[in-house]
């Protein structure tokens, strides 16, 4: 089944073309990861996916419905979920509080203003859930300020999949992460279930090959090589933008 289909999407800012013409499709269940150069347009691929962004021309679908113009929330809603480069937590609030806030958000219960979220058992054994998969059901009365970098990184991405989307945009979720840090994010990506597709963008190519059955890579707006990790490891013009040329030494 097709999750993500994207045709012809171009993104001007000004004079600048960070997308130009880009079109491809993510079956469901796939583990895509995306790079490229700083600058490539990887971001404002995420940012026109997840709707912060309006593409210039192009359309997006998502399990066939045309998204192209559908808001950020309304996305959430029809089951996207996306981590951000920096950490958009409540570093004031509890861990507790962070992960009940984001699966009361696209619950039913959070049109029950007048009714405590105390009340709602279901979404506490939940929030259980998610936390003890991150290990940090530990720390569950902790306010997220005082968690670790890492600890933030893990929590942040337990979020994005709190509403059990059906597509997971991750965006760099192992930047400011030690290796072994890294290496936990693989493996809560792999425990993932075989239903949600997950795109990723990374520099991090450790992560990249220890999650990604495919990848793409970008280049100046355009997609310039798609293909398995082996096929783009064995890539020559991968090879000549990432590692450059004899010419340009």
């Amino acid at each position: 089944m097709e999750t993500l289909r994207v045709e012809g999407l171009t993104k001007n800012f000004g004079g600048v073309t960070a997308l130009n013409n880009v079109s491809f499709t993510v079956e469901t269940g796939e583990r895509l990861a995306i790079i490229g150069p700083n600058g490539a347009g990887k971001t404002t691929l995420f940012n026109l996916l997840n709707g912060q962004e309006i593409p210039t021309s192009g359309r997006i679908y998502f399990f066939g419905q045309d998204i192209t113009t559908v808001p950020t929330y309304s996305r959430a809603h029809l089951g996207q979920g996306r981590s951000f480069q920096l950490t958009t937590l409540f570093l004031k609030l509890t861990v507790l509080h962070n992960i009940l806030l984001a699966i009361q958000g696209t619950g039913a219960p959070r049109y029950q203003l007048l009714r405590p979220i105390s009340a709602y058992k279901h979404l506490y054994n939940k929030a259980q859930e998610l936390l003890e998969s991150v290990a940090l059901w530990e720390k569950r009365e902790e306010l997220v300020q005082s968690l670790s970098y890492g600890e933030q990184r893990r929590l942040e991405i337990s979020l994005s999949i709190a509403s059990e989307p059906k597509l997971l945009l991750l965006d760099e979720p192992s930047s400011g992460l030690t290796a072994a840090e890294s290496a936990d994010i693989v493996t809560m990506i792999a425990n993932l279930g075989s239903d949600i597709t997950v795109a990723l963008v990374a520099h991090d190519m450790d992560l990249v090959f220890g999650m990604a059955k495919r990848i793409m890579v970008f280049h100046y707006g355009e997609i310039i090589a798609d293909g398995t990790p082996e096929e783009i490891q064995a890539n020559a013009r991968v090879k000549e933008i990432y590692m450059g040329t004899e010419e340009e030494a």
